[in-house]
């Protein structure tokens, strides 16, 4: 109750309409999310290739003299 109160900011009307489905639901979307691991070497130079930074005016410049 504390929780729908206080953090949640309900009024007690919300609260006590809620489902205790809509409380565990609020409840478990202010939890932290799990860090899951790291993707390998591999699977990054993978994405890198499949999906690469596009080439910006700045980039043009960097074989200049001037740049």
């Amino acid at each position: 109750m504390a929780f729908g109160l206080g953090r949640l900011r309900w009024t007690p009307d919300a609260f006590w309409a809620a489902s205790p489905r809509e409380i565990i639901a609020a409840i478990e979307a202010h939890r932290p999310a799990e860090a899951g691991e790291p993707p390998s070497r591999l699977t990054l130079d993978a994405l890198m290739r499949a999906h690469p930074d596009p080439v910006s005016r700045n980039d043009e410049w960097k074989g200049c003299a001037d740049g």
